[in-house]
């Protein structure tokens, strides 16, 4: 079975029978669907250009004509659905029977949608796993080359040419220095100036597909508490990773994060202060997991854990497998200290 044939009959398994449609409108299902097509123009905005009616035997994508040239010439390929534009002032299409953005009247399959894109093909883990490289690669090169004396904005700048000039699209640049580092969990980046530590955080878009990569530098050599924190929130990650396997309730996968901070010299409710991450694919996070969630992770499941704590986070993409998680974002040429049988990203000293 081909991707898209595949990705066809996880849809067409939501239908409810043969005269149901149900609409996609969702841009991370969208991108999803048609192959990782690019299906917005404004990158910040949840709207997507298009949707696609899927029904028990037929689909169309409808756009308008202001975006139906580029997508037919440059998104979409072989197998596509049909594509119908229309006048850029009228609705894109009528109501349909179930959507991920449903109107009113129409059932809502969000839920069932994130679960149907959750498990990768194998072609998707091959677009990961050359994303997840590249996108490392682009946070490292720009991270190598900053300075105590540049700002925080100046170097969020550098890693958005990083990842453009890896056909990337940035869609999150977090930036601290050792002045904000402490204080806050998610820093925009301003006109501060690093200092002696600084942070680097990337959501790299590419096919649609997300990666995610935090990198941590120190201009000064790490303090003793500052090398014992860095070290404890690997072991932190070490707990995640090790409990992310297929089959496993994703519940519990956060159950052993939460576990391991106390145990590794923090707070007991250091997880409390910032989500730890979780499935990810479409979209940054699918959603933030909590030890509410009952959902198992699957074979071929990308995921991305994000402990943090004391000033310090560490962060990569990964791929659940039956052997393990896979890492999806490495880079050669950062420094790496051996945690958990597997090689990690350092502080760079």
């Amino acid at each position: 079975m081909t991707e898209r044939e595949e990705k066809r009959a996880r849809v067409r398994a939501l239908l409810t029978g043969a005269g149901d449609t149900i609409a996609l409108r969702d841009p991370a299902n969208l991108a999803w669907y048609l192959g990782g097509a690019r299906v917005h123009v404004v990158g910040g905005v949840s709207e997507a250009i298009c949707e696609v009616a899927v029904g028990a035997e037929d689909e169309e994508l409808r756009t308008t004509v202001i975006e139906a040239p580029r997508l037919a010439a440059e998104e979409l390929g072989t197998g596509a659905p049909r594509l119908r534009a229309v006048p850029w002032w009228e609705p894109l299409g009528p109501d349909a029977g179930a959507s991920d953005r449903p109107r009113p009247g129409e059932r809502d399959v969000a839920a069932g949608l994130v679960a149907a894109r959750g498990a990768l093909v194998p072609e998707e883990v091959a677009r990961f796993r050359l994303l997840g490289r590249q996108t490392a690669a682009a946070a490292g090169a720009a991270l190598r080359a900053a300075a105590p004396d540049e700002t925080e904005l100046a170097l969020a700048g550098r890693a958005a040419r990083e990842l453009l000039e890896r056909e990337i699209d940035p869609v999150v640049l977090l930036v601290a220095g050792e002045e904000r580092l402490p204080r806050h969990r998610h820093p925009l980046p301003t006109g501060a100036p690093l200092g002696a530590r600084a942070m680097l955080v990337v959501c790299g878009r590419r096919h649609g597909l997300i990666c995610s990569v935090t990198r941590m530098r120190a201009f000064t050599p790490l303090r003793p508490p500052e090398r014992a924190t860095y070290d404890g929130l690997l072991a932190v990650e070490a707990a995640a990773l090790d409990a992310t396997r297929p089959g496993a309730r994703i519940g519990d996968v956060v159950n052993a994060i939460a576990a391991a901070y106390p145990a590794h010299g923090f707070a007991a409710d250091e997880w409390h202060q910032h989500h730890q991450g979780g499935p990810t694919g479409y979209a940054p996070r699918d959603y933030l997991a909590s030890p509410a969630a009952d959902a198992l992770v699957r074979d071929a499941q990308a995921f991305a854990w994000n402990p943090s704590g004391g000033g310090f986070k560490v962060e990569d993409t990964v791929l659940a497998t039956a052997d393990g998680v896979e890492v999806l974002s490495p880079d050669p040429e950062w420094p790496t200290v051996a945690y958990g049988g597997r090689q990690r990203p350092d502080v760079l000293a």
